[in-house]
């Protein structure tokens, strides 16, 4: 399984898809461990206007842990096949050890119209 995140240079999730200077893209064993992490820098714009749904999806992604996403992203990504969580927050690898645990779930909050997502704590709604 691949699993990507919006982040910023510090590791930590952004709060806003499409404004992250970075996409970390997990991929996760099947004893469920981290066993390798790659950096895709990104096209600095709106998330569902960007081409890095396909680009991730080409890698083999099939999970977007994320922060604030608008949904016409969610949308984009879901047609490449990438299931979107929002609201997650706080490191990367500790959200993606989370999610792989089972202990986090969606929000169902998106960003309305490019809206600063207002989001807190250190996981998606868990």
């Amino acid at each position: 399984m691949k699993i990507a995140i919006p982040v910023t240079s510090e590791n930590r999730i952004d709060d806003h898809f499409g404004h992250c200077e970075f996409y970390g893209v997990y991929t996760i064993s099947e004893k469920n461990e981290i066993v390798d992490v790659q950096t895709i820098k990104s096209e600095q714009g709106c998330g569902c206007k960007s081409n890095i749904a396909g680009v991730l999806a080409n890698q083999g992604v099939t999970i977007m842990l994320a922060g604030g996403i608008g949904g016409g992203a969610i949308n984009v990504l879901n047609q490449w096949g990438i299931d979107v969580v929002r609201g997650c927050s706080g490191n990367a690898a500790e959200i993606v050890k989370e999610y792989v645990s089972g202990n986090l779930t969606d929000s169902g909050v998106s960003c309305h119209q490019h809206e600063q997502h207002q989001g807190g704590g250190h996981q998606c709604n868990n």
